[in-house]
């Protein structure tokens, strides 16, 4: 049976920490669903994440892909609708690097769909009561950089399910009166997230849930 790949980023502007890496390190060497799970971590960085993720699809062949990001000042695990090629950084990346209207592809199409299920993943964790809402953006920092060359390199492979979820800080990073979830609620989330991506073969059709 092919894997599950779950990558997260390693932490990023000033923070000691990031949620999502902390979820792919726990997930590494579960099984979900029958499926196997590796765990990676991402550079916070232009260019060298998407060579990352191409390296990782190409060592694990996975049938399946989620890439996880973290968005502080969400309440929500907010799975992502459309990666958009372009890079268009408000700050830094990890080595300096700070791209302002530059293509993730040049001559790459103008975005992507997520080929998870998104609303069937939002409707099972709010089943559970784990906060979760449908995403229309990734932004264009290097997430959204990380999911256009996902589903780039993915663009043949119509077999593979790949996308990007975003989730909030956790409460040991933010600061007062900002959204956060335990990293427990996190991880019960993702793996939810990943069940649904395993198990179901097609979206669900409902209205509302989505935010951003």
């Amino acid at each position: 049976m092919r894997t599950v790949l779950v990558t997260g980023f390693e932490p990023f502007g000033g923070d000691p920490i990031n949620p999502s890496q902390e979820i792919a390190r726990a997930l590494d060497g579960c099984v979900i669903a029958g499926r196997s799970v590796v765990g990676a971590t991402l550079p916070c960085v232009f260019g060298g994440s998407r060579y990352e993720i191409v390296r990782r699809l190409r060592a694990h062949q996975p049938g399946l892909v989620i890439c996880l990001g973290l968005a502080g000042g969400r309440a929500e695990i907010t799975p992502e609708r459309v990666a958009l090629n372009v890079d268009d950084a408000r700050i830094p990346d990890n080595v300096g690097a700070q791209p302002i209207d530059m293509p993730v592809v040049r001559g790459g199409p103008a975005a992507y769909w997520s080929r998870l299920p998104v609303k069937a993943i939002v409707a099972a964790l709010r089943a559970r009561k784990i906060p979760a809402a449908v995403s229309q953006t990734a932004g264009t920092f290097v997430c959204n950089h990380v999911f256009y060359a996902l589903m780039h390199a993915l663009r043949w492979q119509r077999q593979v399910r790949g996308g990007f979820i975003h989730v909030p800080f956790l409460p040991e990073q933010a600061k007062r009166g900002e959204p956060s979830l335990p990293l427990a609620t996190m991880l019960d989330g993702i793996t939810l997230a990943i069940d649904a991506a395993l198990t179901l073969r097609r979206d669900v059709r409902a209205a509302g849930g989505a935010t951003h």
